[in-house]
């Protein structure tokens, strides 16, 4: 009997078994790994599937920062740290000021009844090794980089004792914060450091077993509505379709009377989200679905049609079913639209921000920048880095350039993971890392130089 099919007839249930397992058989009944630009652009090469009974966990270690050291920016680019010593900062956006806010957040408790049994608890060990399942900060930091030198000179806790918060949208004089269960508003006045008055709720959010609990927001340019990225409550439906009610979805949500409607959906977990400046379309970064091999499914960035549907959890990439699922929708997989671009297998690309403007250089002028956390379900780590896509109007014009590396060591343990990614007024990229518990800035050399800081990209 081989390791594989002896460990699947029994020793899931034994959980020490099922540690060791975990490691053991990310080998088991794999096919051979595709190159990983195989899983990149309008057309990524997509295997057969290859499910497995029990889950590929392949974290790399949360370790953090050496003393003195720092990503790895491209050729001509530079990153001091802009702020640090943070609480598992992961969004990021900017007041008209340009003043900073990071949400400092991690996943709220669950239900007893949603725990996931041994299953779940496993990877939740799995998760806290990642860096992730730390107690939540709750908290929005504002940091102020007063003489633009590209480090925050002060900080202040703006806003406290909120629930899991991550989007954020200033809208007139209402600033709106994305909880993991409802849209909160709050009063702002231009400068201030602190917000201490009640907050609003203008909508409930899908909550209970929040499985993807991470709600990202951004606001229309007229400021009457509210783009809401909500997550599935599974990986594929395994929970029931009744709790997916209104996920996997981007919501709409009335900025005047709180009304909400799913806009588009069939998106596994929308994270970034962002208007492409070339054309207006509303874009979001999407994790894909796992356990069906390391080479599928690919996270994709993607334009947002109105009404549209794309594909999760009935079919993949447009209309790959997938069989797991029972009872199948033909009729929703016929209309699942395919994805505009493909971002590797497992990457968890989360951020997503547009660039328009020369603050970065000639290079990375007209693209998208988009923030991997990392993989935990594939054999071999990929992702743990930000990258650059070129785009030519509006569309994705080339294969992807790494912008900021050097997240993991030599060794394979993550010294960050980057999540939130913005560009800010003066032209430089934040980044937030969630497990280095830095706010990074990346700029071009020429741009600024003997910053304090500044480690010139040592400890990639």
């Amino acid at each position: 009997m081989s390791i594989c099919s002896r460990h699947r007839s029994r020793c899931w249930f034994a959980l020490p078994c099922a540690l060791l397992l975990s490691v053991s058989l990310a080998g088991c009944d794999r096919a051979p790994e595709l190159p990983e630009n195989a899983g990149y652009g309008p057309d990524p090469q997509l295997p057969e599937p290859a499910p497995s009974w029990i889950p590929t966990l392949k974290i790399a270690k949360a370790v953090g920062w050496p003393e003195g050291a720092s990503p790895k920016p491209a050729a001509g680019m530079q990153v001091t740290a802009f702020a640090s010593g943070l609480a598992h900062p992961r969004w990021l956006y900017e007041l008209p000021n340009g003043d900073i806010l990071v949400a400092e957040s991690d996943a709220p408790p669950k239900p007893e009844d949603a725990s996931g049994g041994v299953r779940g608890w496993v990877q939740g060990l799995f998760m806290k090794r990642a860096g992730s399942r730390t107690e939540s900060a709750n908290r929005i930091t504002l940091l102020r980089d007063a003489d633009n030198d590209g480090v925050a000179e002060t900080r202040s806790a703006f806003l406290e004792q909120l629930n899991s918060p991550f989007g954020m949208a200033l809208i007139g004089d209402r600033l709106y914060v994305a909880n993991a269960d409802a849209i909160m508003s709050f009063p702002y006045e231009e400068g201030a450091t602190r917000i201490t008055a009640e907050g609003v709720k203008l909508t409930d959010l899908p909550a209970g077993r929040n499985h993807h609990w991470t709600k990202s927001l951004l606001a229309s340019p007229d400021g009457t509505k509210l783009y809401v990225g909500v997550g599935s409550n599974s990986n594929v439906g395994e929970n029931g379709m009744e709790e997916e009610e209104n996920r996997a979805a981007v919501l709409e949500v009335d900025v005047a009377s709180g009304a909400s409607r799913v806009f588009a959906s069939g998106l596994r977990n929308p994270v970034g989200i962002d208007w492409n400046p070339a054309n207006g379309e509303l874009w979001v970064s999407v994790n894909e679905r796992d356990e069906i091999g390391d080479d599928l499914v690919p996270d994709y960035m993607t334009s947002v049609k109105e009404g549209g549907f794309y594909g999760w959890p009935y079919s993949y990439y447009g209309q790959h079913v997938d069989t797991r699922i029972e009872p199948q929708r033909p009729e929703l997989v016929a209309k699942a639209i395919r994805p505009d671009y493909a971002l590797g297998s497992h990457s968890a690309s989360l951020g997503l921000t547009f660039v328009n403007g020369t603050g970065l250089g000639e290079r990375f002028e007209n693209g998208a920048v988009i923030g991997q956390h990392g993989s935990w379900n594939r054999s071999r780590p990929v992702g743990y880095r930000v990258i650059f896509v070129p785009f030519a109007d509006g569309r994705p014009a080339g294969p992807p350039e790494v912008l900021l590396g050097g997240f993991l060591n030599a060794d394979g343990e993550a010294q960050g993971r980057p999540v939130g990614v913005r560009v800010d007024q003066h032209g430089g990229l934040l980044v937030a890392d969630d497990v280095g518990n830095v706010v990074w800035r990346v700029s071009p050399v020429e741009a600024r130089s003997s910053l304090p800081g500044d480690t010139g990209g040592e400890g990639g």
